[in-house]
């Protein structure tokens, strides 16, 4: 089995994802007039303006950190010490590039669903892909079959691994039992999710700054400890990128392929950019200004602060650490706490599984929350079928705590590759939309108006939009 899983994760990220990934990247970069680029110093009046809550969903910034603590989770540190292990250091730098192109596929996908998005019954804003796939291709059963995707991903597998993480985390720095470790986490998910996408976003709009802000500050500490390494550090990040440090040594080495597939698939399952799972978040706020790409911009600087900043910080960590003598066998959250240890002393191993809880924590409710949003999609949405989400969520997390998984990186990297190519099929087949969207928003930008997206202009927009999801917007 382990065999075959190998198998597959070489033909879909061997060549499928890492070209489907670059040319969509690329292609929304160019059709979005570089976007991410020309729209980043707005997102200070973005994420300003809209603090307050409005009518129908959350604020766009309570739906940023909700997405960046899916992001943020294990796979920003031990994902990165295992990018490093297949890649070498060039992976970091290929990881940077998946950021940078993936920033434009993050605006397309958050857009198109601020704008295809939909009020539930409590009046809630709900929408994603399954959504866009439903209402902008008129094609309901690809919408199916991402939620199903989604469902198990995010509902199951996921959890798995950012619990294993927390485990191994914890067993290494505090001697901690498995069973302890993964019965108090399946009881604080359960505290939290069943206060809903509301509770949980006002969670996370506190929780996520500050754990990136503790993590990010003890990187920048080792990394001023150890100034005079850090030229040489990043010169061995872009040599090792093509393979130069290794042809200019003679040796083997890694290949320009091996940092380029652990660096996207990494870099990929860290920021979610394409994946599909951020637009969950970005289509349940009441976005300021009352336009789609408002929130696409919000949401595509969560890519850059997920894998640019905090990325980026667990790698100096790494790298700085030199080889770490463990066991074959080690896992990446093992790695990142002794390479913590090697440079500040035992408190490191510490600190490090405290970063792990809290950012595997996040990740976990958030994981639940766009779950249970593609279940009001499959209309499965009943008190029985959300508790029977919540039984299976919990108890993925007990079993990831206590079980050895060796399979469980494959199968998550497996079932990314199947979201991603049905989300990012779906964002290119209606990237006329993502056009027509940017340029509407960065033409009443350029005129020096409050952008503000009028439905009246694209009748044959408007009749695939839910009934008043863009009928009376504040222009205050």
């Amino acid at each position: 089995m382990p065999d075959f899983l190998s198998f597959i994760n070489e033909i879909l990220w061997g060549s499928v994802m890492i070209y489907l990934l670059f040319a969509a990247g690329i292609w929304f970069t160019f059709r979005c007039g570089f976007i991410q680029f020309r729209a980043f110093r707005q997102l200070h009046n973005n994420l300003k303006n809209s603090l307050s809550p409005l009518p129908g969903g959350l604020t766009s910034f309570q739906a940023l950190c909700t997405s960046l603590a899916a992001r943020v989770g294990s796979g920003n540190l031990a994902g990165v010490a295992l990018a490093i292990s297949a890649g070498g250091p060039g992976a970091i730098f290929w990881m940077w590039m998946t950021a940078l192109i993936g920033m434009a596929t993050s605006f397309a996908e958050c857009s198109l669903a601020q704008l295809y998005k939909e009020a539930d019954k409590q009046g809630q804003f709900r929408g994603g892909p399954a959504w866009y796939m439903a209402r902008g291709l008129g094609m309901r059963w690809m919408g199916v079959l991402f939620s199903l995707f989604l469902l198990v991903a995010y509902g199951l597998i996921f959890n798995t691994v950012q619990a294993h993480s927390v485990s191994h985390a914890l067993r290494f720095a505090f001697d901690c039992p498995e069973i302890v470790t993964g019965s108090v986490m399946a009881l604080f998910t359960l505290g939290v999710i069943i206060t809903g996408i509301k509770g949980v976003a006002r969670l996370m709009q506190w929780m996520v700054p500050v754990m990136a802000l503790l993590w990010v500050s003890a990187s920048l500490l080792v990394c001023v400890w150890h100034a005079d390494q850090l030229p040489a550090v990043f010169t061995l990040i872009v040599k090792s990128a093509f393979g130069w440090h290794e042809a200019a040594a003679g040796a083997l080495g890694y290949t320009l392929s091996q940092a380029l597939t652990a660096g996207f698939q990494r870099g990929m399952f860290s920021n979610e950019a394409g994946l599909g799972s951020t637009p969950n978040a970005a289509a349940a706020a009441a976005s300021w200004p009352p336009h789609p790409a408002s929130q696409g911009i919000v949401q595509m600087i969560g890519v850059f602060v997920d894998t640019i900043i905090i990325c980026t910080a667990s790698a100096m960590i790494v790298l700085l650490a030199g080889p770490v003598d463990l066991p074959a066998n080690t896992t990446g959250v093992q790695l990142m706490q002794q390479a913590l240890v090697n440079l500040t002393g035992d408190w490191g191993a510490d600190f490090a599984a405290f970063i792990i809880v809290l950012f595997a924590f996040s990740s976990i409710v958030v994981n639940y929350i766009y779950a249970e949003n593609n279940l009001i999609f499959l209309h499965a949405d009943a008190h029985k079928s959300r508790w029977l989400l919540r039984g299976g969520a919990v108890l993925m997390v007990l079993l990831g705590s206590l079980l050895s998984l060796p399979m469980v990186w494959q199968l998550a990297d497996i079932i990314m590759a199947l979201m991603a190519i049905t989300n990012l099929t779906a964002i290119l087949l209606l990237s006329p939309v993502v056009t027509l969207i940017a340029r509407d928003y960065l033409r009443q930008r350029k005129l020096g108006v409050r952008p503000v997206f009028d439905v009246a202009r694209y009748p044959e927009i408007e009749a695939q939009l839910a009934p008043g999801a863009w009928d009376d917007l504040p222009r205050q």
